[in-house]
């Protein structure tokens, strides 16, 4: 029973990507993408620093083992700081489709460490669920959609190469980050807790770094020249790293770490009815056969 609990937490985790991804879309074309990051990790912590207040009495778990505070603190800085920085720079340089694509080997990635550090065991039918929901998922990401991609760099160029290789870099964030959250949260560790460890940690990285780089007043200056973009951030915040990563971590508690990652990698798949409802964009024919193929390998992971 808890272990349907667990996969219903990473497909809300996906659905709930997708929605953010809209707010955030919509407020980095205002402010631009790194002001997007850095300003949504500082409304996510406070949202999330508030919950634990009222749901444990204090906004951080401060007397949680040292190691928690380690294993998630390094989660937080690999996937909000590192991988998102990646991805964020790939869909710049290669397109969110192509950066998508590459995105795509996260679960894998994820299954190997989980495999190499946490000795997870998966049995045959779990790796044909996670296959099958792959191949549905790439093929809901390579389709092609117009020429809009002639503003990425050109195949075989450097720029092009360095875009996948931030890519890759946002994969790996995302799978290395997932094994560290299990790490912190082994033995029944609050979900809430373990989010607020996470956030926490990555924005304070992220704002030592933009005070480093003296980017502090061109960010309150951008949110200030555009004040309706506050409004999009914050519900962002509340669908993305607040409630969508809760029950990310969640999830990674019941249920193992490459049957999470790909249950959470379903963002392109739920992505074609939110097109669809927010941009008018139809779903093609290859999209619908993605799409059934996911849910056809979803159904082999909650069956069996």
């Amino acid at each position: 029973m808890l272990e349907t609990f667990g996969y219903l937490a990473s497909v809300g985790t996906s659905l709930l990507f997708s929605l953010s991804s809209i707010a955030f879309t919509a407020a980095g074309r205002k402010v631009s993408s790194p002001v997007v990051n850095r300003v949504r990790l500082v409304l996510a912590f406070g949202f999330v620093a508030a919950l634990h207040t009222v749901a444990y009495g204090a906004p951080l778990p401060f007397d949680a083992a040292p190691e928690r505070f380690v294993f998630l603190g390094l989660s937080g800085i690999i996937g909000f700081v590192l991988g998102d920085a990646f991805l964020f720079q790939a869909y710049v340089m290669i397109g969110p489709r192509l950066a998508l694509l590459v995105m795509s080997l996260a679960p894998i990635l994820t299954v190997l460490l989980a495999w190499v550090f946490l000795h997870e065991r998966l049995l045959p039918v779990d790796l044909l669920g996670i296959a099958i929901t792959l191949t549905g998922v790439v093929m809901v990401v390579s389709e092609r959609r117009g020429t809009h991609e002639t503003i990425f760099a050109r195949p075989g160029s450097r720029a092009y190469l360095i875009g996948l290789g931030c890519a890759l870099g946002g994969a790996v964030g995302q799978a290395v980050g997932l094994i560290f959250s299990k790490q912190g949260l082994a033995g029944d560790f609050p979900a809430l807790s373990g989010n607020v460890i996470r956030l926490g940690a990555a924005m304070v990285v992220i704002w030592l770094i933009t005070l480093a780089a003296g980017r502090a007043g061109e960010t309150v200056r951008r949110l200030r020249a555009h004040k309706g973009t506050m409004r999009l951030l914050v519900l962002g915040a509340l669908l993305g790293p607040v409630t969508g990563v809760s029950l990310s971590l969640f999830s990674v508690q019941l249920i193992p770490a490459g049957v999470a990652s790909t249950l959470q990698s379903l963002m392109p798949v739920f992505m074609i009815p939110v097109a669809f409802m927010f941009y008018g964009e139809r779903p093609t024919r290859v999209g619908i056969v993605g799409t059934v193929l996911a849910l056809a390998g979803i159904s082999i992971l909650f069956l069996w």
